[in-house]
């Protein structure tokens, strides 16, 4: 086909040579003006093809720069909070320290045991601080638990819902007294004798009541969150929400000094 078109253009050019121009020409116009009008429309349309990949291209570049921004902000978001969280933490944990009429030392969480719950946690103070075993471990929430191996660097710290922990407690309440133990699938309970135990109720908040010396008094443990009478005719038992979160506690206070004092007024929880 276009052997022809330009087969037909050449004889139009003879013609015009040999004086038929002005007809000549308007039959080269009337041959190449389609042939013109297409090629400017192909050509237009391929623009316009490569005009919107460009675009496209260019779109999606914009929004991988904008999803990296997110994502960037969202960190930088993130990172503010935890600094802020930890912030808040130590000042509550300074606060404490600064009331509480004993001597202590700021230590915090650097490695946690876990078993389906926590079993241990590791604390970042150790001989190099005086640090001894059976020393007792509190938050601003309330007892963590006790020190039971000391390191170098670290020490080992019981926490309350080991089956293993035992400690001397009371109702705030009813000044019911008894004893608060670990449980094997990683809660608390508080066993304390059957006569002496009417008018326990849920919500009741349980400190520690100082006796042994190993805890200091009115350090809160836990509130009751269900009361089992029908336990031995001796002993009822009543199932503890802890006051601390050891999976999340990270700062803590170890007590190094003895005081004479009890310390229920020095916890938001402790009544």
């Amino acid at each position: 086909m276009l052997l022809v078109l330009v087969g037909v253009c050449l004889g139009l050019l003879t013609l015009q040579s040999r004086g038929y121009g002005s007809r000549a020409s308007d039959l080269v116009a009337v041959v190449t003006t389609p042939l013109q009008a297409g090629y400017a429309k192909l050509t237009r349309g391929a623009l316009g093809v490569w005009t919107t990949y460009l675009d496209w291209k260019n779109v999606r570049a914009e929004n991988r720069r904008l999803r990296a921004e997110v994502q960037r902000l969202r960190v930088e978001a993130l990172r503010v909070r935890e600094t802020d969280d930890e912030n808040r933490r130590l000042r509550q944990l300074l606060v404490l320290q600064e009331r509480l009429p004993l001597a202590t030392l700021p230590g915090e969480i650097i490695a946690r045991e876990w078993g389906g719950w926590v079993r241990a946690l590791t604390v970042n103070r150790g001989r190099a601080d005086r640090i001894a075993r059976m020393t007792a471990v509190i938050s601003p929430h309330g007892l963590v638990g006790r020190i039971v191996d000391v390191r170098p660097g670290s020490a080992i710290v019981q926490v309350l819902t080991d089956p293993a922990s035992t400690v001397g407690a009371h109702v705030v309440r009813t000044r019911t007294p008894g004893i608060v133990e670990g449980e094997p699938r990683g809660t608390i309970r508080f066993k304390y004798l059957a006569r002496a135990g009417a008018g326990i109720r849920v919500g009741d908040v349980l400190v520690s009541s100082g006796q042994g010396g190993l805890f200091p008094r009115g350090i809160p443990i836990g509130r009751v969150r269900a009361i089992d009478d029908r336990g031995s005719a001796l002993f009822n038992y009543a199932a503890l929400d802890a006051a601390v979160d050891f999976g999340r506690v990270d700062e803590v206070l170890l007590v190094t000094g003895p005081t004479p004092q009890d310390l229920t007024a020095y916890f938001p929880s402790g009544g």
